[in-house]
Formats: C-alpha cells, structure tokens, sequence
C-alpha cells in the first residue's frame, strides 16, 4: 500500500510517500525557522498560517518526488496529536478533504506513535517488548511497546521536556532557534565536567521513572548569569555539561526499567535522539545490557511526515478507518488513545 503522510504538529509543514516496506518514496520537510527564529521560539498562530500556505505545495512535491499521481495513492494518514491546536487542525481538514474527494481511506496518527514508527524506515516496525525513550522539544516520554499500537507510558516529564530544557538555555547563550543543535555542536568543543551541574532526579525513588527538566535549565541558566566573564571556552563547557547531565538522567532512567522489565530491545526515537551525546550514552548503555538499540538516522529523528505514513501504513493494514469525527487534539494521550475508527468492511 502506497500511503501519503502529513504532519504539521508544530513548526514543520511536511508531506511523505511511503511503500511496501516502508520504503520512503518521497519526502518533503518545509521547515519554519527561518520564521520562528527571530522570536526565539515558535508561535503558534504564524505557525498555522503558514502551514495553511504551504502545505498543499509540499504535498505536490512529495508526490513529484516519488515519482506518482494521486491515482496510486492508496491511503491517508495524518498527525491529529498532540500539538500545537491550530497546527493540527490544518493538517487534518486538509487530510480529510482530501480523502473525501480522492475515496481514500484516512487513518489519524498520534505525534509520538510516529516517532516511535521512525525506526521502521530503517528496518522494520518497533519490536515487542522493547524499551523506547521518546525525547523531543515538548515530550520526553519512556514507553513500554508491547507490540506495534500497544503502549504503556512508564514515566513522562513532570515540566520542562528535555528538548525544551536545551532550546531555553541554548537561547540564553545567543545561539539562536533552533537551539539544540547549536549545543550539540558547541559542546562537542567543551569539558563536561567543567561546569558543576546536578543530574536531574538523580535522587529518585526506586520504581519511578519520570522526569523533570526544568531545574537543571534553571541552574544552567543560573551558572551563565554567574560566570565571571562569557568566554567562547566557557560556552563550550557549558553546553557539553548540560548534555552530559541531561543524559545521565535520561540513560539512568532506561537502564533501571531494562533491568526491571527485561525489554527485547532498546528504542531511542524523537527530536533529541539526534543529539550525538545522547546517541552516544544510548548505545554505550545497550552495549552494556547486551541488547540491540534501534534508533533512526537522524533526519527521522526530528518532524516529518514518513514517520506518519509509516505508522499510517500499519493501522491502515489492520483495517482501521477514520470516521468523519476525526478531530485534532492539543493533548492526545500515546497511552490508551484512539481514534475514531471503524473496521474496514463495518
């Protein structure tokens, strides 16, 4: 099955063709940076706007690229949440006209179920029993996947996300928005263990696994305001101190459920997961447990819309079928969600 995805959740307007297999055939990312960079942060109306003005040449685009019409379009899936309300509700009505009018079947995809679905661009959908920490701008989740659409959330941020905790900080040291991959880069010149910062929740109960993020941008914040003098040496140190903490949080968390929960393997999906310290972390720690760790190549780690198709391609196989009730949700939980649905053939 041939299915055309959409996503536009946040600052991204994107369009994807996905195959058998799940094989990328067309992929189109039209980013919003450029817009969102001179406010420090994406607003959500100017975000709508321009979802409204791209997304259907994005999605002309996307089947130019993979080389077909929409008569070879065999399905729709769209991201109906979480996100960003009006964003969303772009997306979706665009989705559903489109369904109407072409008699394609449409399916709704939860934001972080296609995160989770990235890794079957790679190879093959999310494995059984396996562990997946999703890290983002705006979810830092660890989730138990029984198998492919049957999660179990066991902890999820109680603030700030892991990813925000990065933007904000690296916005405070002027490099600019986006800013995690900016601190990536400039912490690959620095001392981690230059700058004295606490591992968040490093004195957590046994058998919790939430996170909180938003102290540790606070004192990060709190040792930039209280450096003597703002030296290139001293930036460096800083971004690489942050990821290093950040990711023991992270990777202490994964490490106590592995051990607890036996998983088959270890999932590392979302926006951070591009991060190389945590990339790093990550495969040291699978290493260590000896199990495999699948995560996507970093153009799949951030927004798109195969990630959507993918995961659209499963649901659709199952013969599940959006109803015209379809809506799109600010707040969708990854846990126990679902869509308005019916069984092909009800």
């Amino acid at each position: 099955m041939l299915v055309l995805g959409l996503e536009t959740s946040c600052d991204e307007t994107a369009a994807a063709v996905v195959g058998p297999g799940d094989r990328v055939c067309g992929n189109v990312v039209a980013s919003q940076a450029d817009l969102h960079g001179r406010y420090g942060g994406v607003v959500p109306e100017l975000a709508s706007r321009r979802h409204l003005e791209r997304l259907l040449p994005v999605i002309d685009l996307a089947l130019e690229e993979a080389g077909v019409d929409w008569e070879a379009v065999e399905g729709l899936a769209v991201t109906c949440g979480p996100g960003l309300a009006g964003a969303l509700a772009v997306g979706v009505a665009a989705a559903k006209a489109l369904a109407l009018c072409r008699g394609l079947p449409l399916v709704g995809i939860n934001h972080l179920e296609g995160h989770l679905f990235a890794v079957a661009l790679d190879g093959g959908p999310p494995p059984e029993a396996s562990l997946a920490l999703i890290v983002s701008g705006a979810h830092t989740d660890l989730v138990w996947v029984e198998a492919p659409h049957r999660y179990t959330v066991l902890g999820r941020t109680r603030d700030d996300a892991a990813g925000e905790a990065f933007d904000k900080v690296a916005r405070a040291m002027g490099l600019g928005y986006p800013g995690g991959p900016a601190l990536d880069r400039l912490g690959r010149e620095g001392d981690p263990a230059a700058v004295p910062l606490p591992v968040p929740m490093a004195g957590r109960r046994q058998g919790g696994y939430d996170f909180s993020f938003s102290g540790i941008k606070t004192a990060a914040l709190r040792a930039l305001a209280a450096a003597p003098a703002r030296t290139p040496r001293f930036d460096a140190d800083l971004a690489a101190s942050l990821q290093r903490v950040v990711a023991a949080s992270l990777i202490g968390a994964v490490a106590r459920a592995a051990l607890e929960l036996r998983p088959r393997a270890l999932l590392l999906v979302g926006g951070v997961a591009a991060n190389s310290v945590l990339r790093a972390r990550m495969a040291a720690e699978a290493a260590r447990l000896d199990l495999p760790l699948r995560t996507p190549a970093p153009a799949w780690c951030t927004d798109n819309a195969a990630m959507i198709a993918a995961a659209g391609r499963s649901r659709l196989a199952l013969g599940e079928r959006a109803g015209p009730d379809l809506g799109a949700w600010a707040d969708l939980p990854l846990e126990g969600w679902q869509a308005p649905v019916r069984k092909e053939g009800a």
